[in-house]
């Protein structure tokens, strides 16, 4: 889908377009879509280059007091909510140890180098980070590990509206107990980022008749591998999508369900 776009170094993108506060909208969208959404005779559109490469895989390790606040706070919209995670580029090997909270309508990311061997749990260092941000509601020594997702990214950029657009592919859920799922292969998680307004990328989208969709790889993928956990505000998209019904685990997948 990407090999006709011209490409953009990391540096380059971050300084036209780094977002670390962004309004993010996301979009659940057929892979054999994304070619025609994102044909671009007009030069609009850059893709992410990194060493001749243009797909990195990512891997996300959530993490979560024992009463699962930062889930809960998801699932019921509270204002005050939070997540907490490592990402990792494994491609490269880089870590970040992030919090990610919201501000009205807005995403706002906070990061800290981490040491990669330690992205499944939580170090003092990385403890006292957190304690420092003031942006966590609870103990951050209380934090344990309970999800971890991988997914392939192919990361763009809008030039004229300084917009970026995420597409994530191959995304497969773990938790700690033995349970797993991996997103249908005819799907792809489509977000994109901008400083607020919607932008040009969205309504690319909505042309081909898609619009937002209640999806949180850490809600969704919690729900579903858990579902004796509240979903609220990720049923429509469970049950629409991925064959999902509350209160037992999920059927086998009959076209675009998240695979057990």
């Amino acid at each position: 889908m990407e090999a006709a776009l011209s490409p953009i170094g990391l540096a380059e993108l971050l300084a036209v377009a780094e977002l670390q506060t962004r309004v993010d909208r996301k979009y659940l969208v057929e892979c054999a879509d994304l070619g025609p959404l994102l044909h671009d005779p007009r030069g609009e559109l850059a893709v992410l280059e990194i060493d001749r490469r243009r797909r990195f895989q990512y891997e996300s390790v959530y993490f979560d007091a024992p009463d699962l606040p930062s889930y809960l706070g998801a699932a019921r919209s509270r204002r005050r909510g939070f997540k907490v995670r490592t990402r990792t580029y494994l491609d490269s090997g880089q870590c970040m140890l992030e919090i990610k909270t919201k501000a009205g309508e807005a995403t706002v990311k906070r990061r800290f180098d981490y040491p990669v061997a330690d992205r499944r749990r939580i170090t003092a260092d990385g403890c006292l980070w957190i304690e420092d941000s003031g942006e966590v509601p609870v103990s951050a020594f209380a934090l344990e590990p309970v999800l971890v997702t991988r997914y392939v990214r192919v990361t763009l950029l809008h030039r004229p509206s300084g917009a970026r657009m995420t597409c994530d592919t191959g995304l497969r859920f773990e938790d700690f107990a033995g349970r797993s799922g991996v997103l249908g292969p005819e799907l792809a998680v489509v977000e994109v980022k901008s400083p607020g307004r919607t932008v040009p990328l969205d309504r690319r989208l909505w042309k081909a008749g898609y619009r937002p969709c209640p999806i949180s790889k850490y809600g969704t993928g919690m729900a579903f591998l858990r579902p004796e956990l509240p979903a609220n505000k990720w049923n429509r998209t469970l049950r629409r999508h991925f064959g999902w019904r509350p209160g037992r685990a999920a059927a086998a997948p009959v076209q675009s369900a998240l695979r057990t």
